[in-house]
């Protein structure tokens, strides 16, 4: 196994750190190790302690080599959060080939092009999606590899981000002993896991309810068209849970992951578990009902605000519905309450690999997902462009200018053969 078929993806959260190993082998991709880590220095999913954070990585990707006994030194890296802003643009180049094959240079100039817009200051690019590809006037194509054309246009999204915050970032990795390979905006990775290529063109909302944090991303025409970050999620529940019962944090948070459920129709009165009353050594019993009492409120009022923002983002009925991930939704009970509250059809993406079959996962899991749909677009696209070489070389042969080398010519065909 090469360390070229190997790719690791990191998703630094609020609770949690993950490190997700991913091999490519025969074009099959499969995860081969996870290394998960508590989150230290993260609040609200901000990095408001470096130190903390770096230590939290490193944790992780220790687990992580430790289960598959490879050594990790570059990473695809997970970003998400409320300075993350979308907007579009439109790219045009001249494809440059005589033969006016489009090719992967001109698929990456083109999207150079679109990246040639005014930013502020404090703003960054972090990644260009293509919406569609327009070749000589011909609208809605997805990968123009191959095709002829003389003008190729783009309509992309950019993704940018606050600089400090994506600094703050690359820091935390690179202290850690990391080689960024790039950074993947999360939400857009767990998007082309998780969604169905139907539930992307017609319009869908991909939730993304974490610990400190929830993420909301609109995906409509094939591609991500608006994301929004509310600073509400798992800990909200484990705080009500804390002061409701009168205990510790850590006490209330076993709880919630052993007990919990966001339903009160479908607590059970004879589940009970005792807490530790904070301010004291007294034990008191408590049933799943009570839990349940605290609970639901609090995540009906997590999927009403997710509604409203949907509807402030300018988007009221989309047909694809919700679709809901992140270690938060694996409680029972949330999807009947977010089907209640939202009043439209919602499901829970899993991802499909052994050992990450959690909503948890879904985010780092995208994030491989994602580097791996481009490797594979350019490795398809390198194939197609090499078979023209051959056509090529055939007839300047009989050309009378190249008779005095056709020993030259016939080395390199033999070369080129080698690799084709």
């Amino acid at each position: 196994m090469s360390n070229n078929d190997i790719i690791v993806s990191l998703d630094i959260g609020t609770s949690k750190v993950r490190a997700i190993i991913g091999e490519v082998n025969n074009g099959t991709f499969n995860i081969i190790g996870v290394g998960s880590a508590d989150s230290e220095g993260i609040r609200k999913g901000a990095i408001v302690d470096i130190d903390q954070t770096v230590q939290s990585i490193r944790n992780a990707v220790d687990h992580a080599e430790r289960m598959v006994g490879i050594q990790i030194s570059e990473v695809y890296v997970g970003i998400s959060g409320n300075h993350i802003g979308l907007q579009s643009s439109h790219g045009v180049v001249a494809v440059s080939n005589e033969d006016r094959e489009i090719g992967e240079e001109d698929i990456e100039r083109v999207l150079k092009a679109a990246e040639v817009v005014a930013l502020p200051p404090d703003r960054e690019i972090i990644d260009v999606v293509a919406k569609q590809y327009v070749v000589d006037g011909l609208e809605g194509i997805q990968d123009p590899r191959g095709m002829i054309g003389v003008r190729l246009e783009v309509e992309a999204i950019i993704i940018t981000g606050a600089k400090t915050s994506i600094h703050n970032l690359l820091r935390c990795v690179e202290k850690s002993g990391l080689k960024i390979k790039d950074l993947v905006l999360m939400s857009l990775g767990a998007g082309q896991l998780a969604l169905s290529k139907d539930e992307k063109t017609m319009g869908s909302v991909l939730v993304d309810i974490g610990a400190g944090s929830t993420t909301v991303a609109i995906f409509e025409g094939g591609a991500i068209v608006a994301t929004s970050t509310l600073p509400i999620g798992g800990e909200f529940v484990t705080n009500d849970i804390a002061y409701g019962l009168r205990t510790l944090t850590d006490q209330a948070e076993k709880v919630k992951l052993k007990y919990g459920c966001a339903l009160m129709d479908d607590a059970a009165v004879d589940v009970t578990f005792k807490v530790v009353r904070i301010g004291s050594n007294v034990e008191k019993e408590f049933n799943q009902e009570d839990l349940a009492a605290i609970v639901e409120p609090r995540v009906q009022e997590i999927f009403h605000m997710i509604g409203q923002e949907v509807k402030r983002l300018g988007y009221n009925e989309l047909p694809g519905g919700y679709i809901l991930t992140g270690g938060t939704v694996s409680m029972p009970g949330v999807l009947q309450v977010a089907q209640s509250e939202l009043a439209a059809s919602v499901r829970i993406a899993v991802p499909d690999y052994i050992g990450v079959r959690d909503p948890g996962y879904t985010s780092g899991v995208g994030v491989l997902h994602n580097v791996i749909r481009n490797i594979r677009v350019r490795s398809a696209s390198s194939m197609n462009t090499k078979k023209p070489v051959n056509r090529t070389k055939a007839n300047p042969v009989t050309n009378p200018e190249t008779t005095q080398k056709p020993g030259l010519i016939e080395r390199l065909k033999n070369m080129f053969s080698e690799f084709i």
